[in-house]
């Protein structure tokens, strides 16, 4: 056989593709990002996006806020600053999660651009190739994106209606330790979980830091969402009762504006020396002018009284989430009614791919994000993350009776051409099981 010439490097589709680093391989577009050309067209209703409605801002002070500190310290918001962040800015993230029990010094506050960066930093302190991160099952696409690009090995540990399922961590670290691989750290969203809805309980909650101390397993809590909740005050962080043991991530992407895109963490001081040289590699320093502007909104607005404004708001998006998909769905359905946050997350009918309807339901003008952007094994395709976040009621309950159509019809077509067995079986709590394969 003759040997078949090599193809020239201009006629290939990406000619860099041999000079590339090896962990590339694991940069992959996410679901998400994926619908986002389609799901912000005005004619689709979009379930998928998490995007905060910032329509309640008082954009008036904001922007007086913001003109001020141009007028008065326009020369130094505009100048490089500490890898660390504001001063000024760090001291208010402490009294921001004071309300959640921390007790936490500024000098161990890093700001960071969003709570995204503060996950791929604590990331690329920890993690060497192969090394695991125990998530939740299922878990936030995008630090499983974060993780994926580190060349880390994900296993997943079930969640049930109260959050992360204590034994179920137990079997996962132990399953991992018998593969003779490293655990860094487990990464755990507590409160109003992306995309699952669920919040940890309380009594659950001392039991993972008790077992995550005993087995030496460092918690990364990322807790985007635990101001916004419904129902009751905020529940008390995992950190307010374990500082050496646990990096708490908080974002102001929730709370205010995503738009300023910062974040921050909260480390044990050695971590946070770690965190800061890595931040100054990646991006010397996190933007001081968005740092002041959010230090000017917190000093000159009831940042509070907002937070509550959000949280009126969020409640009446939900509700018209829930009693929608209770009155039009299909009654195989299941889905949860989160007490905060932003998401559902809904169980299909056996034998229906929420990544194989995606395409009819975007034809039929709405989109979600199907349950396999959550997992990094391949499970999900039962299941649907539902955002009610964005849109208006109105739109929610018409976005959900568009779904429910492209669903039944759907479900006619399987009855007509017979089941389609699940690659995957579907644990009775209605998430799929933990992956422990290390191989």
């Amino acid at each position: 056989m003759e040997n078949t010439p090599a193809r020239p490097p201009s006629a290939r589709l990406d000619s860099y593709v041999d000079r590339y680093a090896a962990r590339t391989a694991g940069m992959t577009a996410s679901e998400i990002r994926a619908l986002f050309a389609v799901a912000s067209r005005p004619e689709v209703v979009s379930l998928a996006g998490g995007m905060p409605n910032i329509s309640g801002l008082p954009l008036d002070v904001v922007g007086g806020a913001i003109a001020d500190l141009v007028a008065t310290q326009g020369p130094v918001a505009m100048q490089y600053g500490s890898g660390q962040g504001v001063p000024e800015l760090r001291e208010q993230i402490t009294d921001v999660m004071r309300l959640e029990g921390i007790e936490a010094h500024p000098d161990d506050v890093v700001v960071t651009v969003g709570s995204q960066q503060a996950v791929d930093l604590v990331t690329r302190v920890f993690c060497d190739p192969g090394d695991v991160v125990i998530c939740e099952a299922p878990s936030y696409v995008g630090a499983l994106g974060v993780f994926k690009s580190y060349q880390c090995d994900v296993v997943h540990a079930e969640m049930d209606a109260d959050g992360l399922v204590p034994e179920a961590l137990r079997q996962a670290i132990a399953a991992v330790k018998a593969a003779g691989k490293t655990i860094k750290f487990l990464y755990t969203i507590p409160n109003f979980h992306n995309p699952a809805g669920v919040t940890l309980a309380a009594e659950r909650r001392i039991e993972i830091l008790d077992i995550c101390r005993t087995e030496g397993v460092l918690v990364l809590e990322d807790n985007p969402y635990g101001l916004l909740g419904f129902d009751r005050e905020p529940m008390r962080a995992l950190r307010a009762d374990e500082a050496e043991n646990v990096i708490y991530l908080g974002s102001f992407s929730k709370t205010f504006a995503p738009g300023f895109r910062v974040g921050w963490a909260l480390a044990p001081h050695p971590v946070r020396e770690k965190l800061v040289l890595a931040q100054e590699s990646a991006t010397l320093c996190p933007p001081q002018f968005s740092q002041m502007a959010v230090s000017a909104y917190l000093a000159k607005h009831d940042w509070q009284g907002q937070i509550k404004q959000f949280r009126e708001m969020y409640r009446e998006r939900r509700d018209a989430m829930v009693s929608s998909l209770a009155d039009l769905m299909p009654a195989a359905c299941q889905w949860n009614v989160p007490s905060g946050g932003f998401y559902v997350w809904l169980t299909l009918p056996p034998g229906i791919d929420a990544k194989g309807m995606l395409p009819r339901a975007v034809t039929a003008r709405v989109a979600y994000v199907p349950g396999t952007a959550f997992y990094a094994d391949g499970f999900g395709s039962s299941h649907m993350r539902l955002s009610f976040c964005y849109p208006t009621p109105e739109r929610i309950r018409e976005g959900v009776r568009r779904l429910a159509g492209v669903l039944e019809a759907e479900m006619e077509l399987r009855a007509t051409f017979g089941p389609v067995v699940p690659a995957r079986q579907v644990n009775p709590q209605g998430y799929d099981g933990p992956s422990t394969d290390l191989s």
